[in-house]
């Protein structure tokens, strides 16, 4: 005899089967992208990003003879104040070696237009900082992203990050 399914019986069979999707995509479209070899963002508390508060990263990096394009993600609100913005960016080698770095990102045209991908009034960057380099060490390589604006706290930033990938 054929039993038909209760109402509970069917929203659990659909919740399984979802979840199973779900999954099945984030396995796919996580081994698209295999010529990343390190990304990490950090969401900032409150969208308001204090000088005081720098967002670190910890990069363990193997291949030292690749050469590897380092690139700044940020993600923006709409009221975020300023067409741009400073940060300073020191990185420590695994050898202890430190280098600093002071960079100026656009996130805006002059005549105001967000750059970027954006969805509502969230705006996503992603700015190479480094072609084709590379890493002189094995080892553990930390990134400390440090905004550098006038204004502090700065309103707008919601998410700092940092992605390095193999160069085609």
């Amino acid at each position: 005899m054929n039993r038909v399914p209760t109402i509970g019986q069917a929203v659990t069979k659909s919740k399984n089967v979802s979840t199973f999707v779900a999954f099945v995509l984030l396995v796919f479209f996580s081994a698209c992208d295999s010529s990343v070899v390190y990304e990490e963002n950090h969401k900032i508390e409150d969208n308001n990003w204090s000088a005081e508060k720098p967002m670190t990263f910890l990069a363990s990096i193997d291949d030292t003879t690749s050469a590897h394009n380092v690139y700044i993600n940020l993600r923006n609100a709409s009221h975020y104040p300023f067409s741009n913005i400073f940060l300073f960016l020191n990185t420590t080698f695994p050898g202890g070696e430190l280098d600093r770095d002071t960079l100026e990102i656009m996130l805006a045209t002059p005549d105001g237009k967000w750059l970027g991908e954006g969805l509502g009034d969230i705006w996503d960057n992603r700015v190479l900082f480094k072609k084709n380099v590379s890493f002189p060490q094995k080892g553990e390589y930390r990134f400390e992203f440090t905004q550098a604006m006038r204004l502090n706290p700065l309103p707008g930033v919601m998410d700092v990050g940092i992605r390095i990938e193999k160069s085609n």
